[in-house]
């Protein structure tokens, strides 16, 4: 497995480390470790993308994954905003339904 994979897959892991402390309220500055982990997070997939193309190491799996992992943790933090009152629960729906959508699109076609 290539850097770019592990990078993604480590995106990946980071969700739930994430939502825990951001909604965890036992977490001394949660909300501060939870953004310095998002942070992280998108710092990989910067990375993942630039290594992969300065490399030639595109593969199938991180085709498929990169964009998936991108989604799911943008999604996660949505939804926990949702869950401490930061953003409308319909807001939340209309944009994760969009970008479901609009990736099973470029599935398809």
């Amino acid at each position: 497995m290539n850097l770019p994979n592990k990078l993604t897959i480590l995106r990946t892991l980071l969700i739930p480390f994430f939502l825990v402390a951001m909604l965890w309220d036992e977490v001394p500055y949660g909300n501060w470790i939870a953004l310095v982990i998002f942070a992280v997070a998108s710092l990989t997939d910067m990375l993942d993308g630039k290594i992969a193309r300065k490399y030639n190491l595109v593969t199938n799996f991180g085709k498929f994954m990169d964009p998936l992992a991108d989604k799911l943790l943008v999604s996660s933090a949505m939804i926990a905003f949702v869950e401490i009152g930061r953003i409308p629960c319909w807001v939340v729906i209309v944009i994760i339904a969009r970008e479901f959508i609009i990736s099973g699109f470029r599935l398809g076609g």
